[in-house]
């Protein structure tokens, strides 16, 4: 990711800065004929297993992606909040169309998790984070066993240890005094409100 050092940020601080958001994640990894193999998919991260953490999920196991989780180094891509920037954002009249975001790029090689027990333990992760902040959440136990276990079969899950990891904000640290603040009024009520007055 091309990142000038004065969009540079703390990596592991910002992905957790953007989570549970940026959860759902672009995961791409490359086949052995050089082809991006590319899938869309909710992960879970635990930023204490290992140095930069540990990406955990699953994806269908028809999807070709499947087969070169651990024969290639995989990319995931967590997007954070994001929005277009107007000329007209700005206190200065010198400035062009952009657009502000914050990302942040894990790698690493993944490992195929095998055991029916592993497969539902990473079922079980997801869930409980996604429906955590739910009225009445869901539970896999309200699924009987059998069908679980089907479940488990059609799926590949996996966990990343993270061994590279890398974060981006691209906020106008590289304006005016001025222009920052102007940036900071223009994105009020956004999701990018609160990372725009991190650089004032």
């Amino acid at each position: 990711m091309y990142t000038p050092s004065y969009f540079s940020v703390p990596a592991k601080e910002t992905l957790l800065g953007i989570l549970p958001d940026a959860s759902f994640v672009t995961v791409t990894t490359v086949a052995e004929d050089g082809a991006p193999q590319v899938t869309h998919l909710p992960v879970s991260y635990d930023p204490g297993r290992g140095d930069h953490g540990t990406i955990i999920g699953h994806m269908a196991k028809a999807n070709p992606h499947c087969q070169w989780l651990e024969q290639s180094r995989s990319l995931v891509i967590f997007s954070g909040p994001h929005a277009y920037i107007s000329p007209r954002d700005y206190a200065s009249v010198v400035n062009v169309p952009t657009w502000n975001y914050v990302a942040v790029h894990a790698s690493g090689r993944a490992r195929i998790l095998s055991g029916e027990a592993d497969v539902i333990a990473v079922l079980k992760r997801l869930t409980a984070e996604n429906e955590g902040d739910r009225a009445n959440p869901w539970s896999l136990e309200e699924i009987e066993a059998k069908r679980i276990s089907a479940m488990t079969k059609a799926i590949v899950a996996f966990e990343i240890p993270v061994d590279h990891l890398e974060a981006k904000a691209k906020l106008g640290q590289n304006k005016s005094a001025e222009d920052k603040q102007a940036l900071v009024s223009a994105s009020a009520g956004s999701d990018l409100e609160e990372w725009q007055n991190s650089i004032l």
